[in-house]
Parts: C-alpha cells; sequence; structure tokens
C-alpha cells in the first residue's frame, strides 16, 4: 500500500518561525482552553530556543534577527491567558 507522509506545514513569518522555536523548546505552551501562548518562565528553554534560533535560522534571516525576533515574542508573552479567570488562592 502506498502511504505518504504528512508534510509539515510552512511557516510564513519570522515570528510564526520564532512561536515554533520557542514551543520546541519548551519555552512557552499554549492555554487548553482559549489557545492564547504562555511562558512558562523556565531560563533553561529560553536559553534553549535562543541557541537554536542561533544556530539554525530560517532561511533569509541572519542569526542575529532571528534572536533579535525570538526575544520580542518572549516579550510579547504574558505568563497566563487574559480570558482565563484569576487564581483564588
Amino acid at each position: 500500500m502506498l502511504m505518504t507522509k504528512k508534510r509539515p506545514q510552512a511557516i510564513r513569518t519570522l515570528r510564526g518561525w520564532a512561536i515554533n522555536v520557542l514551543q520546541q523548546a519548551g519555552a512557552i505552551h499554549e492555554c487548553e482552553e482559549h489557545g492564547w501562548a504562555q511562558d512558562r518562565a523556565d531560563p533553561h528553554a529560553r536559553e534553549r530556543a535562543i541557541d537554536l534560533a542561533r544556530q539554525d535560522p530560517p532561511t533569509g534571516a541572519s542569526a542575529e534577527e532571528a534572536v533579535a525576533e525570538v526575544r520580542d515574542v518572549l516579550d510579547s508573552i504574558g505568563d497566563s491567558c487574559p480570558e482565563c479567570p484569576p487564581d483564588e488562592a
């Protein structure tokens, strides 16, 4: 039987690429209910993401541009979902 592998969807923007790198490194995750990106506040995962960006930037971008975009995305993401009610503890 002929089987084909599903190709991963192409990432079209530098920001989309940076979000993907941050997810792969474990630096961010999505809110299970609403889908918002949330910062895991893991310094080791952040460093892994920056190292990945530096070592393997996307086509058409320099290592410096890739690292800068990863940092910009990290700076724009909070650690809580804006749609979830705040924890009342």
